[in-house]
């Protein structure tokens, strides 16, 4: 008798059976739909909104490791508003603390998981699962979903299905996050986080198809560090390697959003203006070298005098790229040299 299968038994079982069904479906939508994602910050917000729309949950958020334990991890100044409101960072003593052995927790008591959650979050949730998120077998972030039902996320569930959705979130953001890495590595440059000569060359050669196409004028600073070697001499690669990323922190904070900086090579900048013909690119030279001759960089008991020489030139529509840089260069050195002025009032 004790091997007979009721027929409420096998009624609960075919349910049960649906039920999970129905969760692996809506696994596989999310995982269908955020596999396409061509960024880490597109993925999260996909995943987010899915989660939330598909299993109608009263919200969902994210728990970050702070620091990251990859550096490249989820990067600052990448961060929408939208991902600034829907995650909270966390020291990762406290997220381990959450996931000991790495599994995902059940709770509807909310009080275990207070400042971790936005008010307007907590308020309404009465229960909720956090999934650990792994990267390069670091522990480096929780999804949490929460609920108004103080049943729906009860310690007495099963953690199967949290298990798989953490598991395949994890491996579609490492693919993600990797892509992105190499794709850094390709058009950034690592000292000075500026865009690298390729990107230049990129950015330049569509200014120029924009000019030619629409008669929208853009100009080209060439900058270099004015007696840079001597500095290097003097205090050393480590100072030297300061003051470019100094130079290139404060040429990109000194232009215009739509305007781009980049590093040319060594010490050498350039800066494109988008939209700038000959007296505004002018105009934004004297400013900045206006700027150096100002300001001094504290470099532990100095502050060293940095200042910079400027070339400027301005397409015709006509120029290449290489004969506009050219141009620009030629300007630098007349700069340098003291045959033209950028006056500093």
């Amino acid at each position: 008798m004790d091997n007979v299968v009721t027929m409420s038994q096998l009624e609960e079982l075919i349910e049960n059976s649906k039920a999970n069904e129905a969760i692996a479906q809506k696994l596989f939508d999310i995982e269908t739909a955020i596999i396409s994602s061509q960024t880490s910050k597109e993925l999260l917000h996909r995943l987010l909104l899915l989660i939330k729309e598909k299993f109608e949950l009263t919200n969902i958020h994210l728990l970050l490791a702070s620091p990251p334990p990859l550096s490249y991890l989820i990067s600052n100044s990448a961060q929408p508003g939208w991902h600034d409101k829907n995650t909270t960072k966390l020291p990762a003593s406290r997220l381990e603390a959450l996931h000991p052995n790495i599994t995902p927790l059940l709770t509807n008591d909310l009080e275990q998981l207070e400042q971790l959650l936005p008010p307007s979050l907590a308020k309404v949730a009465n229960s909720a699962a956090l999934t650990p998120l792994m990267l390069e077998g670091k522990l480096f972030g929780s999804l949490v979903f929460t609920d108004a039902d103080p049943q729906r996320f009860s310690p007495s569930l099963g953690i199967y299905h949290l298990q798989q959705l953490g598991a395949k979130v994890s491996l579609c953001l490492s693919n993600v996050l990797i892509r992105e890495q190499l794709e850094y590595m390709a058009n950034f440059d690592g000292l000075t986080g500026l865009g690298n000569r390729r990107l230049m060359e990129k950015t330049l050669k569509e200014e120029l198809n924009r000019h030619q196409r629409y008669q929208v004028p853009f100009s080209v600073l060439f900058i270099d560090c004015n007696k840079f070697k001597q500095l290097n001499d003097t205090y050393g690669h480590d100072c030297g390697d300061k003051v470019l990323a100094y130079v290139a922190t404060q040429l990109k904070d000194l232009i215009r959003d739509n305007d781009r900086c980049f590093r040319y090579a060594g010490d050498e900048f350039v800066v494109a203006l988008a939209s700038q013909g000959e007296k505004e690119a002018t105009l934004a030279a004297k400013r900045l070298v206006e700027y150096f001759e100002q300001n001094t960089m504290p470099y532990e008991n100095h502050q060293l005098k940095i200042t910079i020489s400027c070339g400027v030139a301005t397409s015709d529509g006509k120029k290449s790229i290489e004969q506009l840089l050219n141009s620009a260069d030629t300007q630098l050195y007349l700069h340098k040299n003291k045959k033209i002025d950028y006056e500093v009032n």
